[in-house]
């Protein structure tokens, strides 16, 4: 794989157009639904069956979002398993990521000791901030991480009957190639939260599930953009 170099989501013009599109989702979110849950995905590859989805069998928030990499698996898997904020970062607007404090710096390189395994912690922040454990992983195919608690940083495991107050997410990685040279990378969400009161679906649908959209879109075209530089 060539070294060169690829950055994005510094820039001040580019972070500005990041903060208006999540203004406009805030706003456009009743509206624009449906798209925003399945951008750049294909109706199959929004109805199929993905790693991870047990873990959230009934899921009150659930969205697909793709893009096609013009480039082969191999040179989109290492930008993938080194996310998180002890990482590479998460390829999105670095510079709303610390308007947050969340301390977020994207790599322009691959480095083969951050490439996450089962087991691993995937922060999104300092400490106290939201956490994800690597709870499926497999190399150059798919990585399932799942929500974990900001204190104790466990894996969130919901008894039957379910507790009175929770939340269960899991996101989905995968790859699938398309031919030697492209790609299909897909990313899925499912939530699942109690109680199912005003507040929390102002906290997880209203607000968090369009600024979410903004960001991860933006991590799919900054995983795009690196991988597609390094075959250039």
């Amino acid at each position: 794989m060539s070294s060169r170099p690829y950055t994005d989501g510094t820039g001040l013009l580019e972070n500005l157009f990041g903060a208006a599109f999540i203004g406009f989702m805030l706003l456009a979110r009743p509206f624009l639904k449906g798209w925003m849950a399945h951008w750049g995905a294909t109706d199959e590859e929004a109805s199929r069956r993905l790693p991870g989805d047990g873990r959230v069998p009934n899921p009150l928030v659930l969205s697909t979002r793709a893009v096609t990499v013009h480039a082969p698996v191999a040179a989109i898997w290492p930008w993938i398993v080194q996310i998180g904020q002890e990482r590479g970062g998460l390829y999105s607007y670095e510079r709303l990521e610390n308007l947050a404090r969340c301390q977020m710096r994207n790599a322009n390189r691959v480095a083969p000791e951050w490439a996450l395994q089962v087991g691993d912690r995937v922060r999104l922040g300092p400490q106290g901030y939201p956490v994800h454990r690597v709870v499926q992983l497999e190399p150059d195919s798919y990585l399932v991480l799942a929500g974990a608690d900001p204190k104790t940083e466990a894996v969130a495991e919901i008894a039957d009957p379910p507790p009175a107050s929770y939340s269960n997410y899991v996101w989905s990685i995968v790859l699938e190639p398309l031919d030697e040279q492209n790609t299909r990378l897909i990313f899925r969400n499912r939530l699942d939260y109690c109680p199912r009161s005003f507040g929390w679906w102002l906290m997880w649908e209203a607000l968090t599930e369009p600024i979410g959209f903004v960001m991860m879109r933006k991590m799919l075209l900054g995983i795009k953009a690196r991988a597609e530089a390094t075959q250039a």
